[in-house]
């Protein structure tokens, strides 16, 4: 085929010259049966005009030899005959014309003959009446559907991508047809295993239904419980998503990857400048868009100090610890009070009382208190064995050593005593949990002071030990040899 505009040879079926760029309008065929009714219409005329009783038919006249056609009886009767041919010529031309025009200009016509086309695996010219078509109804969405169909029978995928594309963006384009065209692209995708690109098409769509029933290939992008801005004072923020997956954040305006911290608690935003960007991952590795806020903090607030443990329930010995980097200025109290500078001060980890605790802890700095962090525990151990057996066992033992010579810790006349008091359960070097019991010495006018001498009872026994402080600072347990009950008789 030739290029009308230029006369270079084209590819068959090609739309436009790729030497001069024309646009190939697409002719449509003659129909041999209109061809039929003009040629028997001439021969027809030509019979019944005839003059010597001879039937000349148009093929007959046009056969003769030329010393017949150059007689004067011929040239009598040739020329009516030339002047009808030629009108009839005429018309022929012009019934063609008229048909070029409607099958041109003809929708219908158009989808017919792609349709007879498909069926004889002629996809060329398919292609091309399907393209004319839309040319006459550009909004005919059914039209693009039936081209990326054959499209797809050429297996050029491309150009069938390209036109279900072309349908999702088109405002034309009814529900059921978009969800047709989304299915058919996400079908296209899901076989190249390009999740990436589904959830990126659904999210672009707009479409809470269709993303819905995609839910799978979804990655919404995280919330950020807090707007970005200026604030005064520390501000938690959480960051959470509706899909399943993980989170993945920077603090310093890098774009986070998988590499990234995971989020898994509230990041803590202090005093400073932060430009927070996270995404989320789902589960079949589907990345969001990345999510960028900004924080400004001026914190003039005292800090409430971290703590260890948690509230809760508690059934073995724990440790109260501030995991604060400066523990200094921290006060606590454990009847519910706030703390003051008369409480206690906190120097070290705290043993978790037995039965339920209420502590509270400040930062007191200048007088000023800041904000106040509370827990409640409740520690219960598995035993029957209580601290109070615990400090009996051990004035008995006193007893028995001859160290004191009643329960009340009474030694000479004086009036003085020894007292043995439970101070807390811990457990000790792992080998056990002990209930630790401190003596005292007590004068008869009330003064106290701590002898250094204290036992280790396990609360699981009831065995006795003496607890010293290496120099080292570790904890040592001494047994202690119980007296036979003869010399208790004695």
């Amino acid at each position: 085929m030739k290029c009308p505009n230029c006369g270079e040879e084209m590819a068959e079926g090609a739309l436009y010259c790729e030497h001069c760029g024309e646009d190939i309008h697409i002719v449509p065929d003659f129909e041999p049966e209109l061809e039929r009714n003009i040629e028997q219409s001439i021969n027809t005329i030509l019979e019944e005009l005839h003059t010597d009783g001879k039937q000349d038919t148009f093929e007959e006249f046009q056969e003769e030899p030329e010393e017949i056609k150059n007689t004067g009886r011929r040239k009598k009767r040739i020329w009516p005959k030339v002047l009808l041919a030629f009108v009839l010529l005429l018309l022929a031309a012009g019934g063609g014309v008229a048909w070029y025009m409607y099958g041109y200009y003809s929708e219908e016509y158009q989808v017919d003959k792609a349709m007879q086309y498909v069926s004889l695996g002629r996809l060329d010219e398919a292609i091309s009446c399907y393209n004319r078509a839309l040319e006459l109804d550009s909004d005919n969405i059914e039209l693009v559907f039936s081209l990326a169909d054959v499209y797809l029978m050429k297996n050029n995928k491309v150009e069938y991508e390209y036109l279900l594309r072309e349908i999702v963006k088109s405002e034309n384009a009814t529900a059921e047809q978009l969800d047709g065209a989304y299915g058919k692209l996400i079908a296209i995708y899901r076989d190249r295993k390009d999740y990436q690109t589904i959830n990126e098409l659904l999210v672009a769509s707009g479409n809470e239904s269709l993303i819905s029933a995609y839910q799978g290939y979804i990655a919404r992008v995280p919330e950020f419980s807090i707007n970005e801005g200026y604030y005064t004072s520390i501000q938690p923020l959480k960051l959470t998503t509706d899909s399943e997956g993980k989170i993945y954040y920077t603090m310093d305006g890098t774009e986070p990857t998988e590499e990234s911290t995971p989020y898994t608690a509230p990041v803590i935003l202090e005093n400073g400048d932060y430009i927070i960007k996270a995404f989320v991952v789902n589960e079949k590795g589907i990345a969001s868009d990345v999510v960028t806020k900004e924080y400004h903090i001026e914190n003039n607030e005292i800090l409430p100090p971290e703590i260890s443990a948690l509230s809760g329930e508690y059934n073995l010995p724990m440790y109260i610890e501030i995991t604060s980097e400066d523990i200094e200025d921290i006060y606590y109290t454990t009847d519910g009070t706030d703390p003051t500078y008369s409480s206690n001060a906190y120097t070290g980890p705290i043993p978790m009382p037995l039965g339920k605790s209420n502590f509270k802890f400040a930062r007191i700095v200048d007088g000023v208190t800041g904000t106040v962090e509370e827990r409640t525990y409740y520690l219960i151990l598995n035993t029957d064995y209580t601290p109070e057996q615990a400090v009996a066992s051990v004035v008995e033992y006193s007893i028995n050593t001859g160290k004191i010579f009643d329960e009340a810790g009474h030694f000479d006349e004086s009036g003085d005593t020894y007292q043995y008091e439970y101070l807390y359960v811990r457990n000790i070097n792992k080998i056990n949990d002990f209930y630790v019991i401190a003596e005292s010495y007590r004068t008869a006018d009330g003064n106290v002071t701590r002898t250094g001498n204290n036992f280790a009872v396990n609360v699981y026994s009831g065995e006795k030990f003496k607890l010293q402080r290496e120099n080292n600072g570790r904890l040592s347990l001494i047994e202690i040899e119980l007296i036979e009950d003869s010399q208790e008789e004695e």
